[in-house]
């Protein structure tokens, strides 16, 4: 049986869709996406995105491991996977922190994270729930995770404070966030980066300190994309 559906949204790795607009007005200390970037992921389909999102062609699909071993999972730990997707991260980190841990797959779409939790089932995997939630909800319960990873997904928030707040608000004092994204470098990033990406890494690093938490290390083991590891402080 799948595990109680929690009210949210999120959203994914996309492909800017035609005929984008402007970008929205942002919330003070964060610059909000464009909503027509989160187009593709609404009553997806589930089998094409899984073809698209885990192929060795993506390098965040062939560098899955190395993204998973700098995480350092712990045994036991409570992991929220935000913009799950077609979830191979979910299950991968679900097999890491072990039947005491629990994964939480977050995402905008109902379609992926109830494919999600069927493939938790067909794994043997008890310890993944599935979170739908909203551009400005993390339906998560206070102080109930140990990390936020954020893989792709952190330029697709339309309401970035919001989520920012509930990300803070989901963590446990001294919890980590991970933001794994694409290098938006002006006159280096190609243009589908240039025009799908809203943020480079610096904007980025500044918009989570201003939401309170404290960047820690950058990683850059990937050609295209970082890695960038923040902590919530241990006393708020």
């Amino acid at each position: 049986m799948r595990p109680t559906l929690f009210i949210s949204m999120l959203l994914w790795y996309a492909v800017l869709a035609p005929g984008a607009g402007p970008l929205q007005a942002a919330p003070p200390g964060a610059v909000a996406a464009n909503t027509e970037i989160n187009r593709p992921y609404l009553n997806p389909d589930v089998d094409y995105w899984r073809r698209v999102f885990e192929s060795e062609q993506r390098e965040i699909y062939r560098f899955r491991h190395e993204i998973l071993a700098a995480l350092n999972l712990r045994s036991g730990m409570r992991v929220a996977d935000v913009g799950a997707g077609t979830g191979f991260f979910s299950l991968m980190f679900a097999q890491a922190v072990g039947d005491g841990g629990r994964v939480y797959a977050v995402d905008i779409s109902p379609e992926f994270i109830a494919a999600i939790e069927d493939r938790a089932a067909a794994e043997g995997l008890s310890n993944v729930t599935g979170v739908v939630n909203s551009q400005a909800s993390l339906p998560l319960a206070p102080g109930s995770v140990d990390l936020v990873f954020i893989s792709d997904t952190y330029h697709h928030f339309e309401d970035p404070r919001a989520m920012l707040e509930g990300i803070r608000a989901a963590l446990v004092p001294g919890g980590e966030v991970v933001v794994v994204d694409f290098r938006r470098i002006e006159g280096q990033s190609g243009p589908w980066v240039m025009g799908h990406v809203r943020a480079g890494a610096q904007v980025v690093i500044g918009e989570l300190e201003a939401a309170g938490f404290r960047f820690e290390e950058r990683l850059d083991f990937m050609r295209s994309q970082y890695f960038l590891r923040f902590r919530k402080p241990a006393s708020t």
